[in-house]
């Protein structure tokens, strides 16, 4: 039960990531940039997590600890930012595509800390990863020239710093609390999104249009919601298993984005997105399915102990 109860943080938190893309969109259409959406998105939400830290009562925290936790929060911005650069030139249900190759990066970082090949299952994700993306992205009904080179480039960048930072939550500074774990990594990516952009301008922007709008909407479902959540379970279920989850967050941006946008999204690219969510299941799904079905675990124990 606590391993479900940790999976389906997981899952509220992807699924919260995955409607960003369609609010940066809008944020574009009123002619926002790139670096004043994300320097608001976690700003704001820097603030709304303050107030909660501030009543936690619990600050005492190793510098070294906070160090971590900063770095992990300084990747995180360096996805929105990347991610918001891939967003501005490609429709979102593709740039999220692009952004999903973290789950393949993250085998392969993993991979290489532990200093061992990937085993065949993972290998194999790989392969249907990669289908499943040229599908998804609609890369076969259309010319390869109709996808803009920096959006795909910047997509993939945001894909392999997303990797990283999944890697640093789940391992750094684990036995600090929640909520120590929550401030500072927002508190590292709030100061990385502000001095990566003019302070000024942008909280100039914020109190003369309508950016704070934007700022609070992406502050909750970009910071505060996922930060929470990961902060909370990505300790508990590791990374592997946490990739797996991470599945809902392509999913939920197709979703809004045609609900939101009208983007076309086609039979073949939904299938991709199945070839997608079938290849990360792959290598972790069926090793962590019996602590699911109590029954059937409880079954593979009878057979192999005999009774």
């Amino acid at each position: 039960m606590q391993l479900l109860k940790y999976s389906i943080m997981v899952l509220i938190g992807s699924i919260s990531y995955g409607t960003l893309s369609t609010m940066m969109k809008f944020g574009f259409m009123d002619g926002h940039s790139s670096g004043e959406l994300v320097g608001s998105q976690y700003l704001l939400g820097w603030l709304i997590i303050s107030v909660l830290f501030l009543f936690s009562f619990k600050y005492k925290v190793p510098w070294k600890s906070v160090g971590l936790l900063m770095i992990t929060g300084m990747m995180s911005t360096f996805v929105g930012k990347a991610y918001a650069v891939s967003v501005s030139e490609l429709p979102a249900s593709i740039a999220v595509v692009f952004l999903f190759q973290f789950t393949w990066i993250g085998v392969l970082i993993e991979s290489f800390l532990n200093k061992r090949r990937p085993d065949k299952n993972k290998l194999i994700a790989i392969f249907v990863l990669f289908i499943g993306t040229l599908l998804a992205g609609a890369i076969f009904g259309q010319p390869l020239s109709a996808l803009s080179l920096k959006g795909v480039s910047f997509g993939l960048l945001s894909a392999l710093l997303f990797a990283l930072y999944m890697f640093c939550n789940s391992q750094f500074a684990v036995g600090e609390s929640s909520m120590k774990r929550l401030f500072f990594i927002a508190t590292g990516a709030m100061l990385t999104a502000v001095f990566t952009t003019n302070p000024v301008t942008l909280v100039t922007n914020l109190v003369q249009t309508n950016l704070w709008y934007y700022g609070l909407l992406l502050g909750t479902l970009g910071v505060l919601v996922p930060f929470f959540f990961f902060s909370v379970s990505l300790p508990k279920v590791g990374v592997g298993l946490g990739t797996i989850l991470c599945a809902a967050e392509l999913p939920s941006a197709m979703v809004v984005s045609v609900i939101f946008l009208n983007e076309q999204v086609t039979s073949l690219q939904w299938f991709g997105m199945c070839l997608i969510i079938f290849g990360i299941a792959l290598p972790e799904g069926i090793k962590h399915l019996p602590q699911f079905l109590p029954g059937r675990k409880k079954a593979l124990h009878e057979n192999r102990t005999g009774f």
